[in-house]
């Protein structure tokens, strides 16, 4: 769904447009090598076959999704080949973003965070395969039947496989009292409690909790706090030196800051949120630093580099699993690649790297629609490189007849938001309607169907109880299913 739209299918919040944030901030580049071409023409995440795909200047996409600043740092046979900022860290002030401007890394914290958690491993301090509360002394992870058998372990945290629950957090406001690490674990703050919801092991379930217990054992082994541990084993080793784990962030690093921005222009109230879940959410840093992460995670694993991380550990760091996940990072289907994405409020980031190699793109927005364009740009500077990936989605539809389509016509409602959507008939496909906006369906197959616009996916589910649609995380029963009572 296009992101000026008013309504956005996966966020279902409002969109507006900066468009004069898209000037680029007057910052050069770091190197001799330019960005020109990058920046003249976009990539688009996805393709669809048969369809024309126009390509457009990163100034035009800024403009069009409504984000006030990016900065990219691109990595170059194993140096930073050239990092430059675009368009507003403050758009009140108009303080342009620069290659030093931090933003929150949001998720992109985890993998960095594993390093320390690896550290323990590799120094014999920590089992991967052992029962974390082994570890845990201020805090432990509370015993259920789903663990009769199986215990939680390092290993299912850092994979994302150790059955316990809640995705992803918030953050706090500038007048929300925010818990410390234990409260957000026993449910204290914003969220539900981290408990064990499946049996771990069982299947891949992502877990911004698990690296909450994560971040509580680090500091218990060590004995000092999450963002000291992070400074002196970590971030200080590898020449992060501007980077911080600190939350709130002191306002002495407050020099320069992207304040965080919504899908309609507003800020975030306060700039930002604080997230004490530090391990899971809570990094500030920049692309270039994010950079010097990848790369100390390439050199390990070529066993020329022993600062933060053996070879031995950071091989296993990158060994896929079942589910494309290895400990802290995610790994590409092609095996080429360790990358994460990052999502807080008022942030929106993305980086991927070689994991045999010497490249590797890093991008942050501070913008909630900052998803699409953070790709758009990995992909594009991917390609202007020659490197093997990422690349775009290439879509093919396929033709169905009236009758087939028609199965899915009529009204879903979400009622927990209070919210309808209309599905009807169009020339090709479907169209999916919500107050003040509609989207145009093509299906993929019988039951899934793309946005000709964002290639985003909706599904129909049908079974005894009736037909359900489903966006992204969200399910809205078709009018008259047994599941709506």
């Amino acid at each position: 769904m296009r992101a000026c739209r008013p309504l956005s299918i996966v966020g279902f919040v409002t969109v507006g447009a900066l468009v004069a944030c898209a000037e680029p901030a007057p910052e050069a580049t770091t190197s001799a090598d330019s960005p020109a071409s990058f920046e003249a023409a976009l990539l688009p995440t996805f393709t669809i076959r048969g369809e024309p795909h126009p390509r457009r200047s990163l100034a035009a996409r800024m403009a069009e999704l409504g984000v006030p600043g990016v900065s990219v740092a691109v990595l170059i046979d194993g140096e930073i080949g050239w990092a430059r900022g675009y368009g507003f860290a403050d758009v009140e002030s108009r303080r342009p973003v620069t290659a030093n401007t931090l933003f929150q890394a949001a998720s992109i914290s985890k993998p960095v965070a594993a390093l320390a958690a690896l550290q323990l491993v590799g120094e014999g301090r920590v089992d991967l395969d052992a029962d974390v509360n082994t570890y845990l002394k201020s805090w432990r992870v509370p015993a259920n039947e789903l663990m009769a058998e199986v215990p939680v372990t390092l290993r299912g945290i850092l994979t994302h496989r150790a059955g316990l629950g809640v995705w992803g957090f918030p953050g706090y406001g500038p007048d929300e009292a925010v818990p410390d690490a234990a409260g957000v674990l026993d449910g204290r703050g914003n969220t539900d409690p981290v408990r064990v919801v499946m049996t771990p092991g069982e299947r891949w379930r992502y877990s911004g909790g698990g690296y909450t217990v994560m971040q509580q054992l680090v500091t218990d082994v060590r004995g000092e706090p999450f963002a000291v541990v992070m400074r002196k084993h970590v971030l200080d080793p590898i020449g992060m030196v501007r980077s911080t784990y600190e939350q709130p962030i002191p306002h002495g690093r407050q020099d320069d800051i992207a304040k965080g921005y919504r899908p309609d222009g507003a800020p975030v109230i306060g700039g930002w949120h604080t997230y004490p879940e530090q391990a899971a959410a809570g990094l500030w840093t920049t692309p270039s630093e994010l950079a010097l992460y990848a790369r100390e995670v390439q050199l390990a694993w070529r066993g020329e580099s022993a600062r933060v991380l053996t070879e031995t550990l950071a091989r296993e760091m990158l060994t896929p699993d079942e589910d494309s996940w290895g400990l802290g990072p995610g790994i590409s289907e092609d095996g080429d690649r360790f990358r994460h994405g990052g999502s807080n409020q008022g942030f929106r980031s993305t980086f991927m790297a070689y994991i045999d190699g010497d490249d590797g793109v890093f991008v942050m927005t501070n913008s909630d629609s900052g998803s699409d364009l953070a790709q758009e740009i990995a992909i594009t500077v991917a390609d202007t490189y020659g490197w093997s990936g990422p690349r775009p989605r290439e879509l093919v539809p396929v033709d169905l007849d009236a009758d087939l389509r028609g199965r899915y016509v009529g009204t879903y409602v979400v009622a927990e938001r209070e919210m309808e959507f209309e599905v009807a008939l169009e020339e090709r496909g479907l169209t999916l309607s919500w107050p003040g906006d509609m989207a145009v369906l093509w299906a993929l197959n019988d039951s899934t169907y793309f946005d000709v616009e964002d290639g985003r996916e909706v599904r129909f589910s049908t079974d005894e109880d009736g037909i359900e649609l489903v966006l992204g995380t969200l399910r809205a029963p078709r009018e008259g299913s047994e599941r709506l009572r």
